[in-house]
């Protein structure tokens, strides 16, 4: 328990989904609402700025207007001051001198201010107007004439109360940003775990499934389509592990019950001619050619199981591909079940094309010939019948053994190439095998990428076949296609 809590502490030592989910989203939120304070602000004050030379501009235009066209002196005051007052500005109307025209304003020394106007208009840069923003006030001034001598008309509007605003404004977006934040820290946090609960789960199932637990079942229902495909990809892994581990045991449990018979037996049979029949040499030779039958049924086994295991390992799954008479091939491994014919009454027919060649390993392609042809030996019918044939079909030679036994049954059809499979124990076979063969069949052929597969129907027989790709020289047309996959056809 120590040791498997010290693992699990290991295999957590990195940052969970939810802590960094959680992080992110909150560092998200906290740009979020900083940007959008720097910029409230930037932008009120720019806008204010906009507005308030607008407004200048404005009033200038008008009061301009009214100093061309106004002749008498009390009402061009009154104008003028209206006007300010219609913008809330501070107005000054003054001559070159400075010297005020009106009283508009308490400021009656405008001889600085004066003179820097009239040194710009000399020089050329003040045209119509001057802009100035210094002390939180924006400043406007223009030339003009009063009674035919040249004066400056000059406008001013305060920006304290804009200040003022902007400095409440800023401590508002702080605080609302600091609420945000807070509300942005909570919500990711809840988002965060809700999207890694369910990762949290499926890897909780999944470590349960490496520990052996075949029962559990993932759920279908998540939210997020990738973790349904997720937990249907793991499902599907389970499910294929818990049958491959069912496959596992059934084969030690068979291969151990195959190891075990014969081993007693030569264990039995060697004690009796110890014992028994050590000096009648009819017993003993008897006693002696069990021993060496079970020895050879033994080796077959284990020789079996060898080929099996390099199969499915992949070993020398390119080696020794030649070009090769199939047809000969075919008719030479026929050729050896022909002793069944004269000693236990079987046909085995044989319909082969001549000279139909193809690329592969020539001792394993004669292995799956003869093991499907042992096999329909084993499990033909009463009239003890097999069929083998070999025919050009569109680009491909296909392999056919056909028998007349019982037939399988639909749903072993898939399984019959991956389990120990055999039928019941009071069958007669008179090929002795180990169960082994159509899975040795089954891995030779995928690892040279050859469609096979089986027809049968119960009470019918079943059809076997393998199809082997011609040379590119010898291949024809398309020919017809069939859809099909690997263990079964669809016809």
């Amino acid at each position: 328990m120590a040791e498997r809590a010290k693992t699990t502490t290991r295999e957590r030592a990195g940052k969970s989904l939810s802590l960094i989910l959680w992080f992110a989203f909150s560092l998200f939120a906290l740009l979020i609402v900083v940007v959008f304070v720097l910029v409230q602000n930037a932008l009120v004050v720019r806008q204010y700025r906009e507005s308030t030379l607008s407004m200048l501009r404005e009033a200038n235009e008008r009061m301009t207007e009214e100093i061309v066209s106004s002749q008498n002196s009390s009402r061009l005051e009154r104008q003028l001051i209206s006007i300010a007052n219609d913008y809330g500005l501070t107005v000054a109307l003054f001559y070159e001198d400075g010297e005020s025209v009106y009283g508009l304003t308490e400021q009656t020394d405008y001889s600085a201010l004066a003179a820097s106007l009239r040194e710009q208009r000399d020089a050329g840069k003040l045209t119509t107007f001057l802009i100035s923003e210094q002390d939180g006030v924006i400043a406007l001034a223009s030339a003009t004439a009063v009674g035919g001598q040249p004066a400056f008309l000059y406008l001013s509007a305060s920006m304290r109360s804009h200040l003022d605003l902007e400095t409440g404004l800023r401590w508002l977006s702080v605080i609302t940003a600091l609420v945000a934040v807070v509300l942005a820290f909570v919500v990711s946090g809840f988002v965060a775990a809700s999207i890694t609960r369910p990762v949290t789960e499926i890897t909780a199932r999944a470590q349960e499934l490496a520990r052996g637990n075949y029962d559990l079942r993932f759920r279908k229902d998540y939210f997020c389509a990738e973790l349904r495909e997720l937990s249907d990809a793991l499902e599907h892994a389970r499910s294929e592990i818990a049958k491959a581990d069912t496959m596992q045991k059934e084969l030690i449990a068979n291969v151990s019950h195959d190891f075990k018979t014969p081993l007693t037996m030569i264990k039995a049979y060697a004690s009796m001619i110890r014992e028994i029949s050590g000096d009648n040499k009819r017993k003993r030779d008897a006693h002696a050619k069990v021993i060496i039958d079970e020895c050879d049924r033994l080796t077959m086994l284990v020789s079996d199981l060898l080929d099996l295991s390099k199969l499915r390992a992949g070993v020398n799954s390119e080696e020794k591909r030649t070009v090769f008479n199939l047809s000969e091939e075919v008719c030479a491994v026929a050729e050896r079940f022909s002793y069944l014919s004269e000693t236990e009454g079987y046909v085995i027919e044989t319909d082969v094309e001549d000279d139909l060649y193809t690329e592969a390993n020539k001792e394993r392609i004669a292995q799956v010939f003869y093991n499907l042809i042992g096999n329909a030996v084993n499990y033909t019918g009463e009239d003890k019948r097999v069929r083998v044939k070999l025919f050009r079909k569109g680009n491909n030679a296909r392999f056919e053994v056909i028998d007349s036994g019982k037939g399988i049954p639909e749903d072993e059809l898939d399984t019959i190439w991956d389990r120990y499979y055999r039928s019941g124990a009071s069958h007669k076979r008179p090929v002795s095998g180990t169960g082994l063969g159509l899975s040795i069949v089954k891995n030779i052929l995928l690892q040279h990428d050859c469609p096979f597969g089986v027809i049968s129907e119960p009470g019918k027989g079943s059809c076997f076949w393998a199809e082997f790709p011609l040379p590119k020289d010898e291949a024809g047309g398309e020919g017809d296609v069939r859809r099909v996959r690997r263990g079964k056809e669809d016809v």
